[in-house]
């Protein structure tokens, strides 16, 4: 009929079987406070983003650390060994900067005093965890001499830094093993042949190289610092005849505290009072000292000495580099020349010595 609707609106219909129903009415969108940022599309959140691969996941650190040190050990023995002697070098030029930093204004014995105090502290709680019987020894002999010449060595070795170029110090203290092939004919009873006598006698003549005698720049400073290397080949000697059946740690104990207990004596007559900054340079000055110390032990522990041993030689360029940077010194052509002499003796005495089965043994040298 005319003017009537075909169909009459209801909120549903059956067709064949099937109930058709009215959409609902659809709701309104969220404001933008109560959206999910959990949800949100970085892309829409940030336009510059768009058409970005998603980043992946960082690892956590544990597993970073667990990979690196996986990628470590799998490394060859020299490579490792290698890399702590590296690691030592750059140890022992810092801690002679630091010396020469604060040899400007403090005396070096009350410097020495930090290398020994900071030490003993390190090991102290190793010795209290194995108890008095650390100390028993019948080689206290020797724990003495050791001691003496040890904090001589260290005394020397300061006043060197602060009184020379760093470069120069540094280039010194690699004639230890031309002292030791001396005192292993004299003190232990070793057989030498002409090959190492040869390479020692050129060692020592790069030495004269450095410091020119003749021509009126001798530094007594080099004396001073010959001595050091000295004291410490007599060090080394000394602990060769320690019988092995002494441990380690009880080397350790003697040497911290007798070598604290005898430097603190001229070092509190020489003392002078120190800033915060001075006290934080001294602390510095031990920790990087016992550190380079235990790195370059690992080193010579890890890989074999003729292959690590060269790298021990970096300390040349790092000392120059702290040198040059720090304070404005240039290595002339004698000192270049005379240290290139006393690196190649030192490397030939080390290879030697292994080819004849009588390795050197790994000793720092400061």
């Amino acid at each position: 009929m005319p003017g009537r609707p075909l169909h009459r609106p209801v909120a549903a219909h059956r067709l064949h079987g099937v109930s058709l129903r009215s959409p609902a009415p659809p709701q309104p969108p969220l404001p933008p406070a109560q959206a999910d940022p959990a949800q949100a599309d970085p892309a829409q959140a940030d336009p510059a983003l768009a058409g970005e691969p998603a980043a992946a996941a960082l690892p956590p650190p544990r597993a970073t650390v667990a990979s690196l040190a996986e990628a470590w050990r799998r490394l060859p023995a020299n490579t490792r060994g290698a890399a702590w002697i590296l690691v030592a070098a750059a140890g022992f030029s810092t801690m002679a900067a630091l010396v020469k930093i604060l040899g400007q204004d403090l005396p070096s014995l009350q410097i020495a005093f930090f290398r020994c105090w900071v030490g003993l502290a390190l090991v102290t709680p190793l010795i209290v965890r194995a108890g008095p019987r650390v100390l028993m020894s019948r080689s206290w002999k020797l724990h003495v001499g050791r001691a003496l010449v040890g904090i001589v060595a260290i005394g020397c070795g300061f006043y060197a830094f602060t009184h020379l170029p760093l470069a120069t110090a540094t280039a010194i203290t690699f004639t230890k093993p031309l002292f030791m092939i001396v005192l292993a004919v004299l003190l232990l009873g070793e057989v030498v042949r002409w090959r190492r006598w040869t390479a020692t006698v050129a060692g020592f003549i790069g030495v004269l190289v450095m410091v020119r005698p003749g021509a009126g720049t001798l530094d007594p400073a080099i004396l001073v610092s010959l001595t050091q290397a000295l004291c410490i080949a007599i060090a080394v000697v000394l602990v060769k005849k320690v019988p092995p059946t002494e441990s380690n740690l009880t080397i350790l104990a003697y040497f911290g505290i007798l070598s604290t207990t005898l430097m603190g004596i001229p070092a509190a007559i020489v003392w002078q009072p120190m800033t915060a900054a001075q006290w934080g340079l001294g602390i510095a000055v031990g920790l990087f000292g016992v550190s380079s110390q235990w790195a370059i032990i690992n080193g010579y522990r890890t890989g074999e000495a003729t292959a690590v041993a060269p790298f021990d030689y970096t300390r040349l360029l790092f000392a120059g580099l702290f040198g040059m940077v720090l304070f404005g010194e240039m290595p002339d052509a004698w000192t270049v020349a005379g240290a290139a002499i006393i690196i190649a003796a030192t490397v030939y005495i080390a290879r030697r010595e292994a080819r004849i089965g009588t390795p050197a043994k790994a000793v720092p040298a400061d």
